[in-house]
């Protein structure tokens, strides 16, 4: 069983066990959070599909850890001009572990 979830403005194809990493969600590391954003539940037989959402299902997942992500560096150059800078910037995320999908 597999299913399409909504977080962060992101969409991520989910099934149990997965680790995945989404936007920054203001949870504590531990907790069990309940995801109810589901737009597409496939069981390898029935495919539903909500408009916008899933009524009745919900994913639920373990917060691992928050943590921040790769470095991407941002540099700007101008050539005979003395133009030049350089940013960094790393992204805030939350490590979830999918624990079980269900539907009513």
């Amino acid at each position: 069983m597999y299913a399409i979830i909504e977080t962060g403005a992101k969409q991520y194809v989910v099934k149990s066990g997965d680790v995945i990493d989404v936007e920054k969600l203001p949870v504590k590391d531990k907790k069990i959070i309940t995801l109810s954003d589901v737009l597409l539940i496939s069981d390898g037989k029935d495919v539903k599909i909500g408009q916008p959402h899933v009524k009745g299902a919900k994913v639920t997942a373990e917060v691992v850890v928050q943590k921040k992500d790769k470095k991407v560096i941002s540099f700007k150059y101008k050539r005979r001009k003395g133009l030049r800078w350089k940013k960094g910037h790393r992204q805030k995320k939350t490590q979830l572990q999918i624990k079980e999908i269900t539907v009513k």
